[in-house]
């Protein structure tokens, strides 16, 4: 059988890797569970190897799996910018960015920045996806993504940088906790107390747990939310105390009966950072959007 595989078959195919799981890539693919592990299954029998190893966890891609992904994405992102650079002609769509962020970025900064280059830029598109900082150097590094946001903290390797913003991390607690007499406070001295604080699955969250983990204590996680104001609020009521933004702590001091108490801790400041593998390489809509993030005209830092 020759072999043969078009842009949907490689789209789907990087897809099911990123999501781990066959069910879940064709949610992104947009494909039937059975048109997915059709396209896949004839993949597989056009090249004469397996792609994947199944398990009952999800999937992960076999060394044939790994070298298709690697040219999967290489071809899919010379197909994105040949639609780019026709689109101009055609009247349609742009292109499409694929921006990998942290939970700090992609709350508290991100939304007015995206707002305002898609109102100049309407026929472009953003899709964005919460990572944690360390995941996204690796998914960048492998072109998974056209650009990320990351804590300046994380090695950013062989990748291309640009400064983004700073921010902070705070302890947020109700007004008449005992807490709330301090000025600055260690985020180890706190461990004993239940915490309000986001999903499980945030990435913010798994990095606030590694750090009590590594305090050699366990998260006392007693109400996961969706938002930080969510957390303010339950906060307010003494349901337990919980770490979000300065961003976010300096509206919710004005809005709701809690204090913010710095924390001493150096990871919490952060300096929030753009990484791409090439800004050189980017389409032009993705070096347009790290301009216009970074507030610079392509100076790397």
């Amino acid at each position: 059988m020759p072999l043969r595989f078009d842009l949907a078959d490689l789209s789907l195919f990087r897809h099911v890797i990123e999501a781990g799981s066959i069910t879940h890539g064709a949610e992104r693919a947009h494909l039937a569970l059975a048109a997915a592990s059709t396209r896949i299954r004839r993949m597989e029998e056009a090249l004469g190897a397996d792609l994947l190893v199944r398990t009952r966890q999800g999937v992960a891609p076999t060394p044939a799996g790994r070298t298709l992904l690697q040219h999967a994405r290489t071809i899919l992102r010379q197909a994105d910018r040949l639609r780019e650079d026709l689109g101009a002609y055609a009247g349609g769509t742009a292109g499409q960015i694929k921006v990998l962020s942290n939970t700090n970025a992609l709350t508290e900064f991100l939304p007015e920045a995206l707002s305002s280059f898609l109102a100049a830029h309407p026929h472009v598109g953003v899709d964005l996806e919460e990572r944690l900082s360390d995941e996204i150097v690796g998914l960048i590094a492998e072109g998974a993504a056209d650009l990320g946001i990351i804590a300046g903290t994380v090695d950013a390797g062989s990748l291309e940088t640009f400064p983004f913003r700073r921010d902070r991390f705070v302890l947020v607690v109700a007004r008449d906790h005992p807490f709330a007499k301090h000025r600055s406070i260690a985020f180890a001295q706190v461990l004993d107390h239940d915490f309000v604080g986001l999903d499980r699955a945030a990435a913010l969250q798994r990095f606030i747990a590694d750090k009590a983990a590594r305090a050699g204590q366990p998260l006392r996680l007693r109400v996961q939310l969706r938002s930080f104001d969510a957390v303010c609020r339950l906060v307010e009521r003494n349901v337990g105390i919980g770490i979000v933004p300065e961003t976010t702590a300096r509206w919710a001091t004005k809005a709701m009966a809690i204090k913010a108490v710095p924390l001493t801790d150096p990871w919490a400041v952060r300096d929030l950072t753009i990484c791409v593998r090439s800004f050189a390489e980017l389409p032009t809509h993705a070096r347009q959007l790290v301009e216009h993030l970074s507030g610079a005209k392509s100076q790397k830092s």
